[in-house]
């Protein structure tokens, strides 16, 4: 398993790659976020993994590896990946979290569609927060500063 990195792999430089290109910044592989994310946008609490297909189980059965030589390591090996990849998927969603993973093979067919997902997640956020934004300020038009008082001011041909 030395041979097999946990991060810099080609499918996730295929989708900085595509981040990059449309402007959009993110940080990876943050040990700060539970589950060390492939890419992660704190504002919008986004993490995001690239999942290799084999080692994550995709279309998994313990029959798919019947005939490897060394079945029983690689079994126990990928069901605890599978476990520990729901384990943070709970933990990060419970905290507020917004949890996206994308399949090697999806990646390898179509990074855009899956940066497509990304980039609507983080619109749909800076939409949202604009408009607490606004919320926040209009709320307050008609109140009064503590200097202020409550004669309007004349604009100096009324004295």
């Amino acid at each position: 398993m030395q041979a097999n990195r946990c991060r810099g792999t080609r499918i996730e430089q295929m989708m900085a790659d595509e981040l990059k290109s449309r402007g959009i910044r993110y940080r990876r592989n943050d040990r700060t976020v539970r589950g060390k994310p492939d890419f992660c946008f704190k504002m919008a609490r986004l993490a995001v993994f690239c999942d290799g297909d084999f080692c994550h189980g995709r279309e998994w059965g313990e029959d798919y590896l019947a005939r490897h030589p060394m079945s029983d390591y690689w079994v126990k090996k990928i069901e605890r990946n599978r476990q520990r990849d729901h384990e943070v998927d709970d933990i990060l969603v419970a905290t507020g979290w917004t949890v996206m993973r994308f399949w090697e093979s999806d990646l390898r067919r179509n990074v855009a569609e899956c940066a497509d997902k990304i980039e609507r997640h983080l619109t749909e956020y800076r939409a949202a927060r604009s408009r607490q934004i606004y919320e926040y300020d209009t709320q307050y038009d008609n109140l009064l500063m503590a200097a202020e008082d409550e004669i309007p001011y004349c604009d100096g041909e009324n004295e």
